[in-house]
Formats: structure tokens, sequence, C-alpha cells
């Protein structure tokens, strides 16, 4: 089960991460599933990380998030060759 939460654009909750791919004070990268979201703003900080139970808190001021299906390896190639 994923879930996000935004409480005042200063603190953003998933359940359901995976992995946490990059994080800056200005963008984190975070995989769910096979998906990725990429997370926007200032002052980023991961405030909790517990793969485990698969849950990560950000803090800052959120932007905006964007979705974005992660591409399968050789997929340029097997389009190609199709």
């Amino acid at each position: 089960m994923e879930n996000i939460c935004i409480e005042d654009r200063k603190k953003l909750t998933i359940v359901g991460a995976t992995r946490v791919v990059s994080a800056t004070d200005t963008q984190a990268v975070v995989e769910i599933g096979g998906s990725n979201f990429i997370i926007t703003g200032t002052s980023l900080e991961v405030t909790k990380l517990d793969l485990d139970n698969k849950e990560v808190c950000f803090s800052g001021v959120i932007n905006g998030i964007k979705y974005a299906q992660k591409s399968e390896k050789g997929n340029l190639i097997k389009r190609l060759f199709k």
C-alpha cells in the first residue's frame, strides 16, 4: 500500500517507499515499487527513514511532486528490434 501525505507544504510522508535514490536540499527521488517520485523544494531534509516499514519523511518547503515510471534496461534496444 502506497500513501503520500503533505502537511502545509512543510512535511511530506511517504509510506510504501522501497528506496531513496537520491536526496539533496532541493530535490529527492524516492522509489515506490516500480516507479519513482521526484520531490522538489527548498531546505529539504530526510527526517525519518525506516525502509523496514517502507516509510520516509521529509521536511522543508515542498514545491512539487512528479511521478516518473522507471524505464526498463534495454528498452531502447527492444523497441529498435521489435
